[in-house]
C-alpha cells in the first residue's frame, strides 16, 4: 500500500490544517523576497501558471518563483481550469500577496491553447513564460530560461529532457519509452529544431508568442507542439535549456487516454499543413 495515499485519503481536517501551516509560512518567506527584489534589467515577464487540482501545490510553485526570480521584475497570472479541490481558494489567498498577478477562472477544462490565450489577455511583460504547477516544472529553471534569452537573444526558449543535462525523474521504463517515442516519431515526421516537442515549459517574446497563437489550430494537447513547429517554420530563433522532468508528488495527472488519440492526430495534421 502506498504511504503517500494513505496519508491524503484519510482525515482530510489534518491535511487541510498542514496545508493551512504551510502556506502560512509559505507567504511569511515570500513576503520576504518580494521585499529584497531588486528588479533589475529593462524587461518585464509574465509567468503563467497554468493549475487544475493543484491546491497542494500552487502556494509552494509561487514561493519558489519568487525564490529564484528574486532580481527580475514579473507577474503571476494563473488560469485555472475549473479546479474543484479549493485550488482557487487558495490562489485567491496569494493574491495579496504577489499583488499585480492575478487568477483566471475557467468553467472546466478548455484545453492548453485556450489557456495560453486567456493567459496572456492579462499579460503585460515583454516576454512570456508558460509552465505547469504541478512542480515538473521546476521554478529553479527560470533563471536559465532568462540567461539564454538575453546571451542567444532568442524568440522562443524550450526546455529539453534530451540533450546532456536534461532528463526524467520518477517516471517507469514504459512510460520512458512511450515519451522517447512519440519525440522520436514527431522528430522524424516533422523535423522541428528543438530536441523535445511534447512539454509545455517555455518562454515567449510577447509579440511572438501572439503570433504563434493566431497561427494555430489545435486547441489540445498538440497545441505546444504545432506552436514549435510553425514557429521553426516561421524562421523564429529558438534556444533549448535542459531540465530534469519531475513526475508530479501530489495530485493526479491530467494526461488522460484520449490524448494520446489526439496527439496522432495532431501529427497528421501538422505532417500535412506545415
Amino acid at each position: 500500500m502506498n504511504c503517500r495515499n494513505v496519508m491524503f485519503e484519510g482525515d482530510n481536517f489534518m491535511v487541510n490544517d498542514i496545508l493551512s501551516i504551510m502556506i502560512k509560512l509559505i507567504i511569511a518567506y515570500t513576503n520576504r523576497f518580494r521585499h529584497e527584489r531588486k528588479r533589475e534589467g529593462k524587461y518585464k515577464y509574465s509567468i503563467i501558471v497554468l493549475t487544475y487540482n493543484e491546491r497542494l501545490n500552487i502556494a509552494l510553485i509561487v514561493y519558489l518563483i519568487f525564490k529564484h526570480l528574486r532580481d527580475v521584475d514579473f507577474e503571476i497570472i494563473v488560469v485555472d481550469d475549473g479546479s474543484h479541490d479549493g485550488t482557487q481558494e487558495i490562489v485567491k489567498q496569494l493574491q495579496d500577496l504577489y499583488g499585480e498577478g492575478r487568477i483566471v477562472t475557467r468553467a472546466k477544462k478548455l484545453g492548453l491553447g485556450t489557456a495560453y490565450i486567456h493567459g496572456l489577455k492579462h499579460a503585460t511583460g515583454d516576454f512570456v513564460v508558460i509552465m505547469d504547477a504541478d512542480l515538473s516544472h521546476h521554478p529553479k529553471y527560470l533563471p536559465s530560461f532568462i540567461k539564454k534569452r538575453l546571451e542567444k537573444n532568442a524568440s522562443i526558449v524550450t526546455c529539453t529532457r534530451y540533450v546532456k543535462g536534461g532528463g526524467v525523474h520518477r517516471w517507469n521504463l514504459m512510460r520512458k519509452l512511450t515519451s522517447r517515442r512519440a519525440n522520436v516519431l514527431a522528430q522524424t515526421l516533422l523535423w522541428p529544431d528543438v530536441s523535445d516537442l511534447t512539454r509545455s515549459f517555455m518562454l515567449y517574446k510577447k509579440s511572438v508568442l501572439e503570433d504563434m497563437i493566431s497561427s494555430c489550430v489545435s486547441k489540445c494537447c498538440v497545441f505546444q507542439m504545432e506552436m514549435i513547429v510553425r514557429a521553426t517554420r516561421k524562421g523564429y530563433h529558438i534556444e533549448e535549456v535542459p531540465i530534469t522532468f519531475v513526475d508530479r508528488v501530489f495530485g493526479t495527472s491530467k494526461l488522460e487516454g484520449s490524448e494520446i488519440v489526439e496527439y496522432l492526430k495532431g501529427l497528421v495534421y501538422l505532417l500535412l499543413t506545415t
